[in-house]
């Protein structure tokens, strides 16, 4: 099993960036792919980015493509989501995910408790 915290969300305005870290415990981190999902009150959770197990591929939802960076620290445990250009269409509750598979679905076995990102326009 591994647990998964994460951080770094907060208010910020349209155009700034923000960093979500996401910190895994309790198993071999590596063993893991790992995806960011978000949730916007009144909307379904959606995918956001993954990253596979030693950070060689990643992937974007056409939403955040270029706007965003996953990244990963095997060492450190964690995985990182940088956001640049922030939109109010961002505001969400962002979601770490972990599974040992590589999946396209938002089946994850292991979720964090969220870390809430509003952006004012």
């Amino acid at each position: 099993q591994v647990q998964l915290v994460e951080s770094g969300g907060g208010l910020v305005q349209a155009g700034d960036s923000l960093r979500l870290s996401c910190a895994a415990s309790g198993s071999t981190f590596s063993d893991y792919v790992v995806a960011w999902f978000r949730q916007a009150p009144g909307k379904e959770r959606e995918f956001v980015a993954r990253i596979t197990w030693t950070g060689t591929t990643t992937y974007y939802a056409d939403s955040v493509k270029g706007r965003c960076t996953i990244s990963r620290d095997n060492n450190k445990n964690t995985v990182d989501l940088q956001m640049n250009s922030l939109k109010p269409e961002d505001t969400a509750v962002y979601y770490c995910a972990a599974d040992q598979n590589l999946i396209t679905t938002d089946l994850y076995d292991y979720w964090g408790q969220g870390t809430q990102v509003t952006v004012s326009s």
